[in-house]
């Protein structure tokens, strides 16, 4: 039988965006009952045993609480500093020891760590995040029930996945980071509230997915040009001001960049940016944020290039899988059962 790992973060849904914007917050305790259901799906297509991330608010342990659960649940051997490298031990853990799949709840933050601790592990991601563009809003059972069949290995990973892109951060020319939505430029020199929240504090933005339905920076980006998750390459844009209205060549779009939030953006210059093409950023003191989170200081004389490249997790189309699974007959019981 497969082995399914599950990442559940507590502090997705709880950032300042509740107080600054409109962001829902997922509780606890939907959180435990999401987790609930992605057992429970898991367990009617014959996954017995499931590791998770240990946690402060003990989510996994708290959804195992149920009669009609009999699954095996283990937790990876660590202790936890209540961190996103938390999530980035789990992930390198759960792949050296042998996950076929990996759920997750939370937001792109929570997935961008899963992927830092491990680039290959196939990913359900299920959103209980603020600005989600890599998870999906996706029923738990249904999470489940798709990614039991594929650690199972009775579906076809490449037939209902899709490599995922991945921003490669570069500090003089090492490889510093990574995001898997957008790496925005600020102005602010300081780390302090993590979360991106006011437009006006950034400069420049770069992205492998611009999704017209999505919230947060990546939306702003599919006003110029609409990148999907299987389009090559990714999209590059520089944010202007006031003085730049008039100028040619610009141009201002209206985007939902929070919850409740749709403000006027000028953007100055856009451009596609090319699979595995490395593009050099102008040197000068900012913060880098990556996926809606300021992440680390640079100053003027270090030198910051982007590069998108399709080299991240396989990510699970539930619906797809789903829809493969029923037809090729994954759901239905012998005379008897």
């Amino acid at each position: 039988m497969g082995l399914v790992g599950i990442i559940a973060n507590p502090a997705a849904s709880k950032d300042i965006r509740r107080l600054v914007a409109q962001g829902r917050v997922v509780p606890d305790w939907e959180k435990v009952n999401t987790v609930r259901r992605v057992m429970l799906g898991l367990q009617s297509v014959g996954v017995d045993r499931v590791l998770a991330m240990p946690d402060g608010s003990n989510l996994v342990r708290r959804a195992l609480d149920d009669p009609n659960l009999s699954i095996e649940l283990e937790f990876v051997d660590m202790p936890s500093f209540h961190s996103e490298d938390d999530t980035v031990r789990a992930a390198a853990s759960m792949a050296e020891q042998g996950v076929d799949c990996l759920i997750t709840l939370g937001g792109d933050g929570t997935n961008r760590a899963a992927v830092v601790g491990c680039r290959t592990l196939p990913m359900v991601a299920v959103s209980t995040g603020t600005n989600n563009v890599f998870p999906t809003m996706v029923e738990g059972t249904l999470a489940g029930l798709a990614a039991g069949l594929v650690a199972d290995g009775r579906l076809d990973l490449a037939e209902v996945a899709v490599s995922s892109k991945i921003m490669n951060v570069y500090v003089d020319g090492e490889l510093r980071d990574l995001a898997l939505i957008d790496v925005a430029l600020s102005k602010e020199r300081f780390i302090a509230t993590k979360a991106i929240w006011d437009i006006d504090t950034l400069f420049e933005v770069f992205l492998t997915r611009a999704e017209p339905a999505s919230i947060g920076l990546s939306s702003i980006g599919a006003r110029l040009a609409a990148v999907s998750l299987a389009d090559e390459g990714g999209l590059h844009y520089v944010i202007g001001g006031p003085e730049d209205e008039a100028s040619t060549g610009c141009c201002t779009v209206i985007a939902p960049i929070a919850p409740g939030v749709v403000p006027a953006v000028v953007i100055s210059s856009w451009q596609r940016m090319a699979e595995g093409e490395r593009v050099a950023v102008e040197k000068r003191d900012c913060t880098v944020a990556l996926d809606g989170e300021r992440a680390f200081s640079l100053n003027r004389s270090q030198q910051l290039e982007m590069e998108v490249r399709r080299d991240g997790p396989p990510v699970i189309d539930v619906d797809l899988a789903l829809k493969v699974a029923a037809s090729q007959g994954l759901f239905n019981l012998a005379p008897g059962n």
